[in-house]
């Protein structure tokens, strides 16, 4: 007899949730409010990120902490109702970027990022996707020579333990690489391995247009209306009440309101961020990473893409893109920009944990529910590998990926 199972949130990772546990045989009905990847899937650079096998610490320099303090530079942006909200899971966040403890997260992080571009790589073939990514890379770009030489020597040292590859750039290579840069940088990392997506939107889109396509059923329906259901769970959708056997909650940065509301306390917190498309005359040939400043601009299909950093600010509190004014400022520095298109900037959220790891594996106290999310910077490059892990978990077989270190027990 077939299992059936509720995903619910239809981003990168619950998207691809949906397809693996499809492969496996369940009759799986992925349910969101909105059309699949056009929450914090769709606003994102677009990248496939291989080379980053280290989750992103809590900065420990004390001069980068007063300018955040003072509101000073683009890279990070802050609410006082925020910070006060998220200042327990930020200060364990804070514990687990020392070097030690942040090493170790980085060895179970980088199993995950590993298979990134291979497990992209069968589904984006498997939907025709092809078209929608390129396979170049991208580069982080330094105006100044110490933090060039600094990077350099990090890349080294993330090649010789992760096999991650890069290529130095001197000031003449990145000028020769990148003709639309107005400035004489140092220099460039370009790390060879990522991809990068052209619509980031469109990617999840097709991705679940092939869950459809094998019989899936994708509904709309309102995550927050889940129910233990007898022996299984149900939720609302525009079609009615739909009951399944398992449920998975793949939200993203809404996972934490609906954990809430059965009981769990799980460090978790958002990171938001925005991004403007510009009619740039300027032809950046692959995305770049203002890696001194904190920003990125990429090429996309609606024009030059620029995603801003890091605002620590209630999920649900009007925009402020104070840090996207910034950007652009320091970006027409770097290249013509041309005029924002007249879309109205986009913000959205990244779903992120105190320990940096994604929350992956049955829930602690409710049977046949699972959790999927809290991927933070991640989730367009790790959901392939999040679904197929969860699906592996769920059909109950051996996983290709110890999944004991995203385990949602190690909260409880």
């Amino acid at each position: 007899m077939t299992s059936s199972i509720l995903v619910l949130g239809a981003g990168m990772v619950g998207t691809c949730t949906a397809l693996h546990l499809q492969q496996r045989g369940f009759d799986v009905v992925l349910v969101d409010r909105r059309a699949p990847g056009r929450e914090t899937s769709f606003g994102n650079a677009g990248l496939i990120q291989r080379e980053a096998v280290e989750p992103y610490a809590f900065p420990r320099e004390p001069g980068f902490l007063l300018n955040v303090a003072m509101g000073r530079g683009a890279e990070v942006h802050w609410h006082a109702r925020g910070l006060w909200q998220m200042a327990g899971s930020l200060l364990r966040y804070l514990r687990h970027s020392h070097p030690k403890r942040h090493a170790q997260a980085t060895h179970a992080y980088s199993r995950l990022i590993a298979h990134a571009t291979d497990e992209h790589r069968l589904l984006m073939t498997a939907a025709g996707a092809q078209d929608l990514a390129r396979h170049e890379g991208f580069r982080f770009v330094f105006r100044t020579s110490k933090a060039l030489d600094e990077a350099v020597e990090r890349a080294a040292n993330l090649h010789d333990r992760f096999g991650v590859r890069y290529q130095a750039e001197n000031t003449t290579q990145l000028a020769q690489a990148e003709p639309a840069l107005r400035l004489p940088l140092a220099g460039a990392v370009h790390w060879l391995d990522p991809w990068a997506v052209n619509d980031p939107g469109a990617l999840v889109q097709r991705y679940a247009d092939l869950f459809v396509a094998r019989g899936g059923r994708l509904l709309t329906g309102d995550a927050t209306s889940l129910q233990s259901q007898g022996v299984g769970w149900s939720v609302q959708t525009t079609e009615g009440r739909v009951d399944a056997e398992q449920a998975v909650l793949a939200l993203g940065p809404w996972a934490d309101g609906l954990i809430r509301t059965l009981g769990y306390r799980f460090p978790l917190f958002i990171k938001r961020g925005y991004h403007q498309h510009y009619t740039s005359p300027a032809q950046l040939l692959q995305p770049v990473l203002d890696a001194e400043r904190g920003y990125v601009l990429a090429p996309m299909q609606r024009g030059l893409r620029l995603t801003t950093g890091a605002e620590f600010a209630p999920i649900d509190a009007p925009p402020t893109p104070v840090q996207l004014a910034k950007a652009e400022a320091l970006a027409r520095e770097l290249v013509d920009l041309g005029e924002p298109l007249p879309d109205a900037p986009w913000l959205g959220a990244r779903p992120c944990t105190a320990d940096m790891l994604p929350v992956t594996g049955p829930a602690p106290r409710h049977k046949g529910l699972w959790f999927n999310f809290g991927h933070a910077h991640q989730g367009f490059t790790l959901g392939p590998v999040a679904g197929r892990l969860l699906a592996e978990m769920v059909e109950g077989r051996h996983t290709w990926i110890d999944p004991a270190p995203y385990a949602p027990a190690r909260f409880m």
